[in-house]
């Protein structure tokens, strides 16, 4: 009986010449990296994937897209080899987190544009994670620093800390005048010996400490008065 072509024939190779790298007489290197050591090259090759996103070079992005692909791969092979989990395991979990967070789609709740979309997927994400009691837990804070202002910013606005639709004291409207303005508060600060990361990083404590009370106060207040 002839057997079926396979689905993703490139894919099966892929998977099987990692295999092979990290088998009993592959790659010495490949056998020794462990999920911690590889973490340098995930967070190396997630950026040079955005780099390629952003210069628009389909060449690029299918070589950016097969690397971080690659760590996804390797570390499943390596919890594999331990015996914790598969690679069909974490295929197997992210399709049950795509369909369960997509009930408009795959049940039959109602939701016609992005916006209620995102309010049905925060309302699952509540339901599968009951011990996230505010909305910070989750992110990472590892995060670089302006991509954790854009999310804090988001979670205060989504408590009615904030509106974040409203502009601050700078209004930029271009993308174009935003880089040079943040540009230009980098230089003035390194100029005068301030350090811009551990100054936003400051800022962004004290937010997630309002967020936090504000939650609180929230809580403790009667449904009338929120």
């Amino acid at each position: 009986m002839t057997e079926p072509a396979a689905v993703h024939p490139e894919l099966d190779k892929l998977i099987g010449t990692l295999e092979k790298l990290r088998a009993p007489g592959g790659c010495a290197w490949d056998r020794e990296q462990t999920h911690e050591s590889l973490v340098q090259y995930l967070v190396e090759e997630t950026y040079e994937l955005i780099e390629a996103i952003e210069a628009g070079d389909a060449h690029d992005m299918v070589e950016e897209l097969g690397d971080v692909l690659y760590q996804v791969l390797f570390h499943s092979d390596i919890a594999a080899e331990a015996g914790r989990f598969t690679l069909e395991d974490v295929a197997a979990n992210m399709t049950a987190k795509m369909i369960g967070r997509h009930p408009h789609v795959f049940a039959d709740t109602t939701a016609e544009t992005a916006d209620a979309v995102i309010a049905v997927w925060d309302e699952v994400k509540k339901t599968e994670k009951p011990h996230r009691t505010s909305v910070l837990d989750g992110i990472p804070q590892a995060m670089p620093a302006l991509a954790l202002a854009d999310k804090l910013l988001g979670r205060a606005h989504k408590v009615g800390l904030l509106d974040a639709t409203t502009p601050g004291a700078i209004n930029v409207t271009e993308e174009d005048e935003l880089g040079p303005l943040l540009l230009a508060i980098v230089a003035s600060a390194k100029a005068n010996g301030l350090d811009s990361e551990r100054a936003l990083r400051a800022a962004l404590r004290q937010l997630g400490d309002e967020i936090q009370a504000h939650e609180a106060e929230s809580v403790q207040k009667p449904a009338s008065e929120i």
